[in-house]
Formats: structure tokens, C-alpha cells, sequence
């Protein structure tokens, strides 16, 4: 028997990326895992990936308050509550200070900041005591690479939401802890290259003390931890998953 055998987990975001990989990860171990992003076709295949009798797709937007409901519904039809969130689903972008608009600010602040906010308040009612809420936050919240400005201070919220929130939901046995990723190959970083984002991945990777950029299962494995009973005396904390790239 897995870790998380009988357990239920929620992935947003996890179509593809960080986020298949989790649910890939979790499932593994024996959890059902309910996964939502915003295409259907990109779900499907990621339920044949996870397995389709240890995985449910619900498609939704999570700035979209009536997808977090039906998301949540889907749940609470199943009748044992929420183990484990990861909220990991986010947009990015980049502009410079001088080319940021209010569109740009707009969607990154309304998925990453807004929706991160409704995705865990919302699970509030379903989750089980001794859960664990995983917050996907990034080492760019950190290092003040040009042009990532609006999406670091999104996920500088993110990790002030974990401080907070570990401490209002501890009384219940729930722990709130936070994960900075480094550069992660996925498809999203694929995307951003191909839209002209100013830094490549091999430039990225050359100032990774490991040298490369992370592979999605190195960030898993950690969420997987936080998500465990292995990870029972810590409350708050971000582990960072960047190969030491913001470390030394």
C-alpha cells in the first residue's frame, strides 16, 4: 500500500507540467486525484497518464469562482473529504516595468493571487483534519530577473499566503507550507520561449549549481513530501526546488 492509499487529492493546473507530474506522483501512492485546468482535451489525456480509475478531470478556470464550486461539488460528491491541495495553477507572462499593462497585471494577479486565494478558501469546508495545503509559489519571487517583475510579486504573495494560513488553519491539523521552483522544463516554459521570454533555458540553466533546469518530477517528489505524514513537523516553510540556483 502507497503513502496516500485512500487518500483524496486536488491538483490545479495539473493537465500538464509541475502539476500532471504531481498527480502522476500522488496517484502512484494510491491516491484519487481530482485534476482541473481550462482544456478539456489536455485533461483528458492527462487522466490516461495518471490512470482513469485513480484520476478525475474537472475543467475549469480558477479565477473563475463558479469553476471552483463545480470543481469542489465533484469532490464532496465523492464523500471523503480533501487530503491534500496542491495549488499550483498559474499564468505568466513578462513585460518590463515600462511595458507592463493593465491586462498583463490583471491576469497574473487574477489566477495567481485571486485564484490561489478562492481555490483554498473554498476546500476550506472539505478538508479532513491533519490535511495538507501545498502552495506553488518561485524562486523569481526572489531574485528580481528582469521583466518577470509582476509575476514574482504574485508569487511573493503566494508565500506570504502560507505564513498566514498556516497559522489560521493549524488549530485544525492542517499544514500550509509553500514550494519555490527554480526553472522547470515544461511546456509552459516552452511557451514563454517561444513568446520571446528574455532568458533561455540555457541560460538559466548555466546559473543552476547542478546544471541543468529541473525536471517536473524533482518538484513532485517535494510536493509528495509536504503532502505526507514525513513531513508532519513542518508548518509554514517554502522548500525551494532549484538546484541550488537561489541558494548559493
Amino acid at each position: 500500500m502507497g503513502q496516500f492509499e485512500g487518500r483524496t487529492a486536488v491538483v490545479t493546473g495539473g493537465g500538464t507540467g509541475i502539476g500532471l507530474a504531481t498527480a502522476v506522483r500522488l496517484a502512484a501512492e494510491g491516491a484519487h486525484v481530482f485534476i482541473t485546468g481550462r482544456r478539456a482535451s489536455v485533461l483528458d489525456a492527462a487522466v490516461e497518464t495518471i490512470g482513469p480509475a485513480a484520476a478525475t478531470a474537472v475543467v475549469g478556470d480558477i479565477s473563475d469562482l463558479a469553476d471552483l464550486d463545480r470543481l469542489y461539488d465533484t469532490v464532496r460528491a465523492r464523500g471523503r473529504g480533501l487530503d491534500v491541495l496542491f495549488a499550483n495553477a498559474a499564468a505568466a507572462s513578462f513585460a518590463t516595468l515600462e511595458q507592463v499593462t493593465e491586462e498583463h497585471f490583471d491576469e497574473t494577479f487574477g489566477v495567481n493571487v485571486r485564484g490561489t486565494l478562492f481555490t483554498v478558501q473554498k476546500a476550506l469546508p472539505l478538508l479532513n483534519e491533519g490535511a495538507s495545503v501545498i502552495l506553488n509559489s518561485s524562486v523569481r519571487a526572489d531574485d528580481g530577473v528582469a521583466a518577470f517583475g509582476t509575476y514574482a510579486a504574485s508569487k511573493a504573495a503566494i508565500r506570504s499566503f502560507a505564513r498566514t494560513w498556516a497559522n489560521e488553519l493549524k488549530d485544525r491539523g492542517i499544514r500550509v507550507n509553500a514550494i519555490s521552483p527554480g526553472t522547470i522544463d515544461t511546456p509552459g516554459l516552452d511557451v514563454l520561449a517561444a513568446g520571446g521570454a528574455p532568458h533561455s533555458k540555457s541560460q538559466f540553466a548555466a546559473n543552476v549549481p547542478l546544471g541543468r533546469i529541473g525536471d517536473p518530477a524533482d518538484v513532485a517528489d517535494v510536493v509528495a513530501f509536504l503532502a505526507s505524514e514525513q513531513s508532519r513537523f513542518i508548518l509554514g516553510a517554502n522548500l525551494y526546488v532549484d538546484g541550488g540556483e537561489n541558494q548559493i
